[in-house]
C-alpha cells in the first residue's frame, strides 16, 4: 500500500511537469504566431526612416527562438531602417572560426559601404565555450589585438568600425540568468567604452524589461532568446529609443 501511494504520487507529479511544459509549449507558440510578427500595417514615419544599420550577433539578434524574426526585422519592417542582419546562432566574438562575427565581418561587409551606425551584440557564446575573455590592450592598432580572446575581438571591431566606416558603434549585451562570466565581461566592456568611446544599450541591466518578462513569461523561451511577442513588446522598443538618439 505504501509503495503504491508513492508510486501514484510520483506518476502525478511527472504529469503535472508534463503538463506544465506542454502548456508553456503552447505559449511558446501562440507567442510566434503572426499577430505577433513584423507588419508594414505598423510603419512608424520616423528619424530611423532610411538609415543603414550592421546588427553583428549570434541568436539573439538571428531571432533563435522565433522562427528567424528577431528586433532586427522589426526594425527593418516597421521603422523603415536598412537593416544589414548578419547574425549566425552560436557563434563568437573571438575569431576562432570561419563563422564567428569578425571573420564574417571580414567576408561579408563591403569595407567601401556607407553605414549610418554599427550594432554589435555581446556574444554569450564567448563565456560558454570556455573562450579566454584575455586583457584591454594599450594600442589602438588593429593588429595588436588577440582577436582569438573575447576582449581583443571587440577591440578589433571597435577599431575597424572606426577606420572603414567611420560610423557610431554601440554594443547590446543580452538578458541571461545570473552568470557570473557574463557579468564579468559585461563589466570589461563598460571599460572599454571608456577607451573607445561606443555607446551601450543593456540589456542585461533593464529592469522594466525584466519585469515584463517574469509577468508574460510566453515572452522568452528561455533566459536569453526573445519570442516574437518579447522582441515586439520588449526589444524593439528599446531599439527604436536608443538607436533613434545616436542617429542624426
Amino acid at each position: 500500500m505504501k509503495y503504491g501511494f508513492i508510486k501514484t504520487a510520483l506518476v502525478t507529479a511527472a504529469g503535472a511537469v508534463l503538463m506544465k511544459a506542454s502548456k508553456k509549449s503552447i505559449d511558446i507558440r501562440k507567442a510566434n504566431s503572426e499577430i505577433y510578427r513584423p507588419s508594414r500595417d505598423f510603419f512608424v514615419d520616423g528619424n530611423l526612416n532610411g538609415k543603414k544599420i550592421v546588427f553583428l550577433g549570434s541568436s539573439v539578434t538571428a531571432g533563435l527562438a522565433s522562427k528567424g524574426v528577431s528586433f532586427v526585422d522589426f526594425l527593418r519592417v516597421e521603422h523603415g531602417v536598412h537593416a544589414i542582419k548578419e547574425a549566425v546562432s552560436g557563434t563568437t566574438l573571438a575569431d576562432i572560426n570561419e563563422n564567428s562575427y569578425i571573420s564574417r565581418m571580414k567576408k561579408n561587409l563591403s569595407r567601401n559601404a556607407h553605414y549610418d551606425l554599427f550594432a554589435c551584440q555581446l556574444s554569450t557564446n564567448d563565456q560558454r565555450n570556455g573562450i579566454d575573455i584575455g586583457k584591454i590592450s594599450n594600442s589602438y592598432n588593429p593588429d595588436d589585438f588577440d582577436t582569438q580572446t573575447t576582449i581583443g575581438a571587440i577591440e578589433y571591431i571597435a577599431a575597424t568600425v572606426q577606420e572603414e566606416w567611420d560610423c557610431p558603434l554601440v554594443f547590446y549585451t543580452c538578458l541571461r540568468k545570473p552568470e557570473p562570466g557574463y557579468e564579468f565581461l559585461r563589466d570589461k566592456l563598460f571599460e572599454l567604452q571608456k577607451k573607445w568611446h561606443f555607446a551601450i544599450i543593456d540589456i542585461w541591466k533593464n529592469k522594466t524589461l525584466k519585469k515584463m518578462n517574469e509577468e508574460n513569461p510566453s515572452f522568452m523561451l528561455d533566459d536569453t532568446h526573445p519570442t516574437c511577442a518579447g522582441y515586439r513588446y520588449g526589444w524593439t522598443p528599446i531599439f527604436v529609443k536608443e538607436l533613434d538618439q545616436m542617429i542624426e
